[in-house]
């Protein structure tokens, strides 16, 4: 599988990148990949999701950090992809989150469109700029940085 040249993964493809799984896997695509640049998650927000028993009950408001963790599950599948670790085993770690804001509450029957940029990679260790949107607003922002654990690779 030449996985560098795809420009976008599937909920199959995702989970053969990510070990993310329910509730806590948080995108439904990644479209528009640049590879080693640039891609745009997508998370088609719902009312069943477990964090909206409590967040909160009669006026539902997906939480900030399920945001930017959207933001980094995407940023892991441009990385995956980029060094083609399909059906390999990946592993991400935030090490730090910088300048997160939130400028509009995303709620159930949104479509969660997260951009996510490359701002530098050495070895390991990759800063993204992630930004959410809805309907083509910027709901929320963050840079963040990441670590990425090649399992078994030395």
């Amino acid at each position: 599988m030449q996985s560098k040249h795809m420009t976008e993964a599937d909920l199959d493809i995702i989970q053969r990148i990510i070990p993310h799984r329910y509730p806590f896997l948080l995108i439904d695509k990644v479209v528009d990949v640049d590879p080693g640049k640039s891609a745009v998650g997508i998370k088609n927000v719902t009312y069943n999701e477990p964090h909206f028993q409590g967040h909160f009950p009669g006026a539902p408001i997906m939480p900030g950090v399920t945001i930017i963790e959207s933001m980094a599950q995407s940023a892991a599948v441009l990385v995956g992809l980029w060094l083609e670790m399909v059906d390999k085993p990946l592993l991400v770690y935030f090490m730090s989150v910088d300048n997160a804001k939130f400028r509009q509450k995303v709620v159930p029957g949104d479509v969660l469109e997260l951009h996510v940029t490359v701002k530098k990679a050495r070895g390991m260790i990759w800063l993204f700029h992630g930004e959410a949107k809805v309907d083509g607003k910027v709901v929320a922002e963050a840079e963040f940085k990441a670590m990425i654990d090649l399992q078994g690779e030395d």
